[in-house]
């Protein structure tokens, strides 16, 4: 077991990724930022549990 609790982390990444997403939306932020919040996402997305059942992986 990791002595270290990540979920906070990665809610505070999560939060700061919506605001990439806002500001790219508003046109505040360069595109890279945009694509950086994909990344992002799309890994976020790809190890949740769901997808992880209907791929077949472990965890």
């Amino acid at each position: 077991m990791d002595a270290f609790n990540h979920e906070p982390v990665k809610y505070v990444i999560d939060g700061l990724s919506l605001g990439v997403v806002v500001g790219t939306l508003a046109n505040a932020l360069p595109s890279i930022a945009a694509v950086m919040t994909i990344i992002w996402t799309s890994i976020r997305i790809w190890e949740t549990d769901t997808l992880k059942r209907w791929t077949g992986r472990k965890d």
